[in-house]
């Protein structure tokens, strides 16, 4: 708009100066070698200009006579550059179409037509790498690495070729590099913290982390959540070695991500054997509300070492008052009221859930009738139902099940992975193993039945009975469904006392029982 306006207000000064030397004519004589020209101002300016644009034209077509070998060459570098490129685009597009005959032919054009092209570079490794030539694409790469503009690319390719070959150790230096010459790049940044994580050396991981969030390639609530998960794995590791720094390693990341279950269990289980009761309870208490776990619990539960079953209950229902509509809350109440004895509450707390059990529903219940009752026919009931009742939540990366959490995942190393979720394809978790020990011990507190003395007529049968073998099968990691066993209590042959000479033989006993004589 204002370039308008400016060539509108030129325009009309050109206008307003014509006029004015239209109306003032003059005259202009010219005498040169005999010659005499006689015209008017305006005359004479419009030769002058016209004479002047006749000597540009001349010397624009002169200029081009010049330099048209320069123009030509010019010319012929701009196609060629055109079909280059041209080329490269076919290339990577066929590569990402999965041809690799159009990949290689385009590969073939863009190295002959731009042979020192970054590009050119990238789309022969690319095309080496689809047809699984990891030396072409490792030298691609590395020539690559001359130019400025396409080295972090080259770094990237080469760590990658690198992990698939095995090469930790060449893709964590190459993942480094990239780190230090950019230290805001994602897969660099994170490839140093798995590795750093791998090796224990948590501190070098939050360094790197560190200089991340100083060149900004991470927001502030990620880098919150990462930091105070390797402070978490770093308590974890040196937990027994170092209480008192582990301790302050946890209390940070419980600072950083108050939701965070090991940060939090970590911190309670330190604070408590501290003596810090009511702190570690606070912090407890915080993180259960808001992740409701089964270790959080457990922790609770036990914060004063050497305390009553009956102290351990109060202290889990003041916890369960927090969310008592939840599970993890009635299976931790009801764990407790079954160390307790306090079977009426177990039952009370587990019979809402006892409608649609889980696998650990099923295996408290049965507990509860083996403790309760001394039913092992309902206690293996139960435990049979669990084979097909609903999992349970369990932690879980990358498909892996595992029984404590871990920084990374064992499977990519991606920190942070593990889930609290029910695991797809599980049979049997590890709570589920705990749980199934607790059931086995119950049982075995079950005492056996009274026994009964056998008619006279049936001693000999009961006692071979009584001292046939037995063969006690080992249990399975999740309870097989065994046929219930009826109630009545099994006869069983009373062993002989030790001055008992054993069963009489017929004609004794029948001797003895004749009436004495008087």
């Amino acid at each position: 708009m204002i370039r308008l306006v400016l060539l509108l207000v030129a325009l009309a000064l050109i206008a307003f100066g014509a006029a004015w030397i239209a109306d003032r004519p003059g005259e202009m004589v010219i005498a040169w070698q005999g010659w005499r020209l006689e015209t008017t101002v305006p005359v004479a300016l419009a030769a002058l200009a016209l004479f002047s644009g006749v000597l540009i034209l001349l010397w624009r077509l002169f200029s081009f006579v010049l330099s048209s070998p320069r123009l030509l060459a010019r010319f012929s570098q701009r196609r060629r550059r055109e079909r280059g490129w041209d080329a490269i685009s076919r290339g990577l597009v066929a590569i990402g179409a999965g041809d690799a005959a159009a990949a290689r032919r385009a590969r073939d054009d863009a190295a002959r037509l731009l042979p020192h092209e970054p590009l050119t570079h990238l789309l022969a490794a690319q095309s080496a790498q689809f047809d699984g030539d990891r030396d072409v694409a490792v030298q691609s790469f590395r020539l690559m690495l001359e130019a400025p503009e396409t080295r972090i690319l080259a770094l990237r390719g080469m760590q990658m070729e690198a992990r698939q070959a095995g090469d930790l150790r060449a893709a964590r230096t190459l993942a480094e590099e990239a780190a230090n010459i950019a230290p805001a790049l994602p897969w660099a940044v994170d490839a140093v913290i798995e590795a750093r994580c791998a090796d224990g050396d948590y501190a070098g991981a939050r360094e790197t982390l560190e200089r991340q969030m100083a060149a900004r390639g991470i927001d502030k609530a990620q880098y919150r959540r990462r930091r105070a998960v390797l402070l978490a794995a770093e308590a974890l590791a040196i937990e027994t070695s170092d209480p008192a720094l582990a301790k302050e390693r946890a209390l940070e990341a419980v600072r950083l991500a108050p939701s965070l279950v090991p940060a939090a269990a970590i911190a309670g289980r330190l604070l408590g054997q501290a003596g810090e009761m009511k702190k570690a309870a606070k912090i407890l208490a915080a993180a259960y509300e808001a992740t409701p776990h089964p270790e959080l619990a457990e922790v609770y539960a036990h914060l004063r070492p050497g305390d009553a079953a009956a102290d351990r209950l109060k202290r889990v229902r003041v916890l369960a008052a927090t969310v008592p509509d939840h599970f993890e809350s009635r299976i931790a109440l009801a764990h407790a009221a079954l160390d307790a004895q306090e079977y009426p509450e177990a039952r009370a707390v587990l019979q809402p859930l006892a409608m649609e059990p889980t696998q650990r529903i099923c295996l408290l219940m049965a507990e509860l009738e083996a403790s309760e009752n001394g039913d092992v026919g309902k206690a293996r009931e139960w435990a049979a139902r669990a084979l097909r009742a609903p999992r349970d939540p369990a932690w879980i990366a990358d498909g892996v099940v595992s029984e404590h959490w871990a920084p990374v995942s064992p499977v990519t190393g991606t920190l942070d992975a593990y889930v609290w979720e029910v695991p797809p394809g599980v049979t049997a978790t590890p709570l589920i193993e705990h749980e199934a020990e607790r059931l086995r011990a119950a049982i075995a507190a079950v005492p056996p039945p009274k026994a009964a003395i056998l008619p006279a007529e049936e001693p000999a049968k009961a006692a071979e009975e009584a001292s046939a073998p037995t063969v006690e099968a080992k249990p399975d990691p999740a309870p097989a469904p065994v046929r219930a066993e009826p109630k009545g209590a099994p006869i069983v042959a009373m062993p002989p006392l030790p001055d008992d000479p054993g069963p009489l033989r017929p004609e004794e006993d029948m001797e003895a029982r004749r009436p004495a004589a008087l």
